[in-house]
């Protein structure tokens, strides 16, 4: 379509761009959309563009940025905006927040399975033919615990509590109740909670007051029965002291889907630890991803069109 005659141009840069593209023009014809996957295609024409989707910002290029007004991220987390907010803070920010949680929660209890019955051993002694009965306890006499109870935590807290399990978490606001939990904790009171906990997962986005909340003290106060799960980011722990407590024995085991550098280094001691699920920042991929992100940018484009509020608003002060 013409620019001139379009009221609202996006740039769309997005390994599924020309899917966007489609199901934008499908509903929106009167709506100008460029496909521009390279550094030189951004440059040319973010300074055309209303508004961005995109999971990265390319702040080498705000320059060209003038009209915009809005960027709908394609991911919930946005922390890698945070150094540069200040310069942005101009523009309108939104997430997918709200489209996650319940393939992260099928992730997130799958895990508590193979953790729970330690299939790692499992197929390791199907791989030696050996035949090792053992007992193992029923979930629902286990305890949960979620660090971060938003969209993604509260879907876990529930898929927890359906398998008739415990399920502790922790907050920031803890003014009122969270369904599916049956004891809340104020983030100060992390330190209580950890010790109740056979499975800890950590949901929670990655700011400044979280980067390295989970550490080698954090780790100590877990039950040596107890699991980490971390499908939040990787710098919410202290990598390289999780590293020594699973190797000391100070917890059971760990599955991790996000690393403090992605893809995870082949030197990582990691990915060789008999008592660590590494997955490849995967928690959160449906294969209709590109969809269910469409379901909350259609609706903002609506909104943007007509002059109302948008949602999934990011308060760039608190990084979520």
């Amino acid at each position: 379509m013409p620019a001139e005659k379009s009221v609202l141009t996006i740039v769309l840069n997005d390994p599924d761009a020309e899917l966007y593209a489609r199901l934008i023009a499908g509903r929106f014809p009167q709506v100008r959309t460029i496909v521009a996957l390279t550094p030189e295609y951004m440059a040319r024409y973010l300074n055309e563009a209303d508004a961005l989707l995109a999971s990265r910002f390319p702040i080498d290029l705000l320059e060209h940025a003038k009209k915009m007004r809005w960027i709908q991220w394609t991911g919930a987390g946005v922390d890698s905006i945070m150094p540069f907010r200040e310069r942005i803070g101009h523009i309108t920010i939104t997430n997918a927040r709200g489209i996650h949680g319940d393939i992260i929660a099928d992730f997130v209890m799958a895990g508590v399975t193979m953790l729970h019955w330690n299939f790692r051993q499992l197929l390791r002694d199907q791989a030696e033919r050996k035949w090792s009965p053992r007992f193992v306890a029923p979930l629902a006499e286990k305890t949960l615990g979620v660090v971060g109870l938003g969209a993604i935590g509260a879907t876990i807290a529930r898929r927890a509590k359906s398998a008739g399990m415990t399920v502790v978490g922790s907050k920031r606001d803890v003014s009122g109740l969270v369904d599916c939990v049956d004891r809340l904790f104020a983030p100060d009171a992390l330190k209580e909670m950890l010790p109740l906990c056979d499975f800890v997962v950590l949901a929670l986005p990655a700011t400044a007051t979280t980067v390295g909340l989970i550490g080698a003290a954090e780790i100590a106060r877990m039950r040596r029965d107890a699991f980490l799960i971390n499908i939040a980011r990787g710098r919410v722990i202290v990598e390289a002291e999780l590293i020594q407590a699973l190797d000391a024995g100070t917890i059971a085991g760990a599955l991790l889907d996000v690393f403090q550098q992605e893809p995870l280094p082949q030197g990582s001691p990691l990915w060789d630890m008999p008592n660590v699920i590494a997955t490849p920042h995967i928690s959160g991929s449906a294969t209709n991803y590109a969809e269910r992100v469409f379901a909350i940018f259609a609706d903002n484009i609506e909104r943007f069109l007509t002059g109302e509020e948008l949602i999934n608003v990011v308060d760039l002060a608190r990084g979520y």
